[in-house]
């Protein structure tokens, strides 16, 4: 072997990263990273051209989300600033994305230099490391150093920037190769284990309590314990609730699952958590969401435990009683030993879920006959609800942010406990953020090639993330796209409409858009539905298509119930 054939910095990026078993890569392809996508060639690396940055960050966050295995988004320096609310979105819901700048020259560095950004400190807020490689010697001590501290602890995405001028320039085929320490493939991820004597008395607060329940977070997904969680609950019988905003740990038909720990959303947790004595925090922080683990949310006479696999993590929950450091499926694991059950206790929290579906199925019917009978538009509940109707045990569905994100949180809910069965669910994190649903939609396909995947997004969060549905006819990856469309940001309107001294509501209307007619430009196909009647017939009629397609719904604007009871007030600006 010829040790001294040269290749570019970007090849020594690529062929790192497919040690580390990266399968796939996000791109808006750009001069300042031809040599890594020239190195992904070479390695037969799977990438995908998007027509935005912002699409590739939401591809690969969806990828990984999925696969629970990094992906990579690779974008040039301009690009870059495209790509940052997709850090947002993967930063929210920990996911180990692994964000690649092609940046300006480094030995022109603070001068001004073509597209020059600093792109090391605009991420360093929004991912766990932020780096920008000076040496091409060290590329794969830095791709080794990423790869880690995004799968580590409470994983997360990470950013590497590695300027043109490295990336073009030629080095050893083995630069950097004889380093140490570093890995040059993929590491079994550390986990955190247990403490014993703080277990034990963490374990022995549960064996004497009279009315446990379990919230459990994102670190219950990211260690891949979610059947164990589930275990937990059907033996133990302790009820189960999930923290809002992220996939589902648990399947809503579950046994165990009781619903979203949201007091507007959810009312039965409210009941739940205020009558509990012992509350176990899996794998979640105290956030706002969780009003930082004060009161109302959490009273002071229950005795609030966090468990989490990552200590960075547990200091954002000073609030809690206790904390222990630990893989959550280490933890589950030890749970399930106890002798214990709290059946009462359980029956109570299900009869309570079951009361709460029953009011709004009797609520929504009444709904969905007054529209018919004054010949309205149709109910966002009733779109979701008709829409799950119509999927398989194994298709997914996806929803966008914004109002649709709200109603179908509930709406999944509600068919859940029906005994509806879903592949997966997939929607964004907290931050709720307009325009990521296709491309989630597009990452499930991806994955699950077979199984319908059907979008349900805003008109407003199609606006923002709609062109991002050109990759799906590029890479033959047929999703359905139902808008459900009021003409507006309807939602903000009626905060305004509840804020404003005008009772009106200001800039928040669009035009009447034709989304059917563009998707049938593009080549897939489209229906306009304007009554509840027409949606489940045209839905079959686009699934049997084979092509992309859309639903351009009229939907009549409702105010979720989240929203509703965050902006009742006049002089409340904030939906906090």
């Amino acid at each position: 072997m010829n040790n001294n054939l040269k290749i570019r910095g970007g090849e020594i990026l690529a062929r790192s990263l497919k040690e580390k078993g990266v399968d796939d890569v996000f791109t808006l392809a750009g001069g300042f990273c031809n040599p890594a996508l020239e190195g992904f060639m070479k390695c037969q690396m799977s990438v995908i051209n998007c027509p935005h940055e912002q699409v590739a960050g939401h591809l690969a966050d969806g990828h990984t989300r999925i696969s629970r295995k990094p992906s990579v988004c690779l974008v040039g320096p301009e690009g870059f600033a495209n790509a940052v609310p997709a850090m947002l979105e993967a930063g929210g819901e920990r996911s180990p994305v692994i964000f690649v700048t092609g940046s300006s020259t480094l030995k022109r560095q603070g001068a001004g230099g073509f597209k020059e950004i600093d792109d090391v400190a605009i991420a360093q807020p929004l991912v766990k490391y932020s780096v920008q490689i000076t040496d091409g010697e060290r590329i794969s001590e830095f791709v080794d150093r990423a790869w880690t501290a995004a799968t580590t602890g409470y994983p997360g995405p990470v950013h590497i920037s590695l300027p043109v001028d490295i990336m073009f320039s030629s080095f050893d085929k083995d630069a950097g190769l004889e380093e140490r320490p570093f890995s040059r493939i993929a590491k079994p991820i550390p986990k955190a284990w247990p403490d014993p004597n703080m277990l034990e008395y963490i374990i022995n607060l549960i064996v004497n309590s009279k009315s446990p329940i379990i919230i459990a977070g994102h670190g219950v997904w990211w260690s891949k314990s979610e059947k164990l969680l589930e275990k937990v609950g059907d033996v133990l019988k302790i009820p189960i609730f999930n923290v809002p905003y992220h996939q589902k740990l648990l399947g809503e038909e579950s046994n165990s699952y009781m619903g979203l720990a949201d007091f507007h959303q959810y009312h039965p947790s409210k009941e739940a958590i205020h009558n509990s004595d012992v509350i176990l925090m899996i794998g979640g922080r105290l956030d706002n969401q969780m009003n930082f683990g004060n009161p109302p949310f959490f009273l002071e006479k229950s005795k609030l435990i966090c468990i989490n696999g990552s200590h960075e993590e547990l200091e954002y929950n000073r609030a809690a009683d206790e904390v222990l450091l630990s893989d959550p499926g280490a933890f589950l694991a030890e749970l399930i030993k106890v002798d214990g059950n709290w059946n009462d206790w359980f029956i109570k929290q299900k009869n309570n879920r079951k009361k709460w579906v029953d009011e709004w199925y009797s609520h929504i019917e009444k709904e969905s006959a007054k529209d018919k009978k004054n010949s309205d538009k149709m109910h966002p509940l009733q779109l979701s609800l008709d829409v799950q109707s119509q999927l398989n045990e194994k298709d997914w569905f996806i929803f966008d942010g914004g109002n649709t994100h709200f109603w179908s949180e509930i709406a999944v809910n509600m068919a859940g406990w029906k005994g509806q069965k879903l592949g997966g669910i997939m929607h964004p994190g907290n931050y709720s953020l307009l325009g990521v649903g296709v491309s989630f939609a597009i990452s499930a396909k991806a994955k699950n090639p077979n199984q319908n995947v059907i979008l349900i997004s805003g008109d407003g969060a199609f606006l923002s993330g709609g062109l991002s549905v050109e990759s799906a006819f590029q890479e033959k990856l047929p999703i359905i796209v139902i808008i459900d469309n009021n003409g507006g940001l309807d939602c903000i309107s009626q905060q305004q409409e509840r804020l404003f001294d005008s009772g009106k509501h200001f800039a928040t209307d669009f035009r009447d858009i034709p989304f059917h007619s563009m998707f049938e430009g593009l080549g897939g196909y489209g229906e306009l539905v304007e009554t509840r009647e027409q949606l489940i017939p045209a839905l079959k009629r686009a699934i049997v298509s084979g092509k992309t397609a859309c639903l351009n719904v009229k939907c009549r604007g409702v105010i979720s119930p989240i929203v509703a009871a965050t902006s009742d007030k006049r002089d409340k600006a904030s939906i906090e």
